[in-house]
């Protein structure tokens, strides 16, 4: 299923399941939904799950341009085209952002949000250089081979996706290395391409926005907001404690023994912090 933006970019969505709704937004930028998962989760536990690619990503129109403002106007027309007034917004690492910054432009049209490892509000510098540390010690001896890749001025498609997959790999928590690639794989496939210049405009935006003011902005929220880590995450969670404590109804679940994308090493308790009804106290 598609629609089209207001400025015509086409953009792919689907729907999963019956029920309260949940829309989704994915990580990146420039990346694509990897949501099957979540959206089975989500609908086995009484969720109407809503997807989209982001503009330039995926499925959708590789088409700019590319901000924070027509990430925001996008995701509120994929609200608009499946009729929802109100929904609960899960979003995921960039997707989380979004979804944050969709919630201070229209909190009427969110009855909850649920903010799946983020990496907060303060400048990348905060939580940067210990991230690269710690993808670095993450890929040990598969190391070498996504240096040489990453260095190259130019990359065919089955590199691009073969040094993705390594990268990808290290947000996978526990010693099984080799499961983490084949959690990355399933990532990478089907493989739409990643959209660097989605990446690098939208990454230049949020870097210079102000802690201070989105602090400030975070203080008049009222509805319930949901804070989800991996407690294996290579991103430093504390890079996250500055909007929980802006946020006046927030509540913060970490999931021990999973990484980035904590669906994929504990669905269970996944589940249970972030289907609607379901109180995060579940999965403590």
């Amino acid at each position: 299923m598609t629609l089209k933006a207001e400025d015509g970019v086409t953009l792919w969505t689907a729907k999963t399941g019956e029920g309260d709704p949940v829309l989704l937004c994915h990580g990146g930028p420039g990346l694509w939904d990897t949501f099957d998962d979540v959206a089975r989760l989500l609908a086995d536990r009484g969720a109407a799950v809503y997807r989209w690619d982001q503009r330039g990503c995926g499925r959708s129109e590789r088409r700019g341009p590319y901000s924070v403002a027509r990430s925001v106007a996008d995701l509120d027309a994929v609200r608009g085209h499946f009729g929802l007034e109100r929904v609960t917004l899960l979003g995921h690492s960039w997707g989380a952002r979004l979804a944050l910054h969709y919630t201070l432009a229209h909190p009427e049209r969110v009855t909850r949000l649920v903010y799946v490892s983020g990496t907060g509000i303060g400048p990348d510098s905060g939580w940067h250089p210990e991230f690269a540390a710690k993808l670095r010690a993450a890929l040990g001896e598969r190391l070498p081979r996504w240096e040489e890749l990453r260095s190259r001025e130019r990359r065919t498609e089955a590199e691009e996706r073969e040094m993705c997959v390594l990268q990808w790999s290290a947000d996978f928590a526990g010693p099984d290395r080799d499961r983490a690639i084949e959690l990355a794989e399933r990532m990478a496939t089907p493989w739409l391409c990643v959209n660097h210049a989605c990446n690098a405009e939208i990454n230049a935006e949020t870097r210079t926005m102000s802690e201070h003011q989105l602090h400030a902005a975070c203080g008049g929220l009222r509805m319930p907001v949901v804070i989800v880590d991996g407690a294996e995450d290579i991103r430093p969670r504390d890079a996250v404690d500055s909007l929980e404590q802006a946020l006046p109804n927030v509540s913060r679940v970490t999931l021990a023994g999973a990484g980035h994308m904590p669906w994929a090493e504990c669905p269970a308790e996944f589940a249970a912090a972030v289907a609607p009804g379901r109180p995060p106290e579940l999965a403590m």
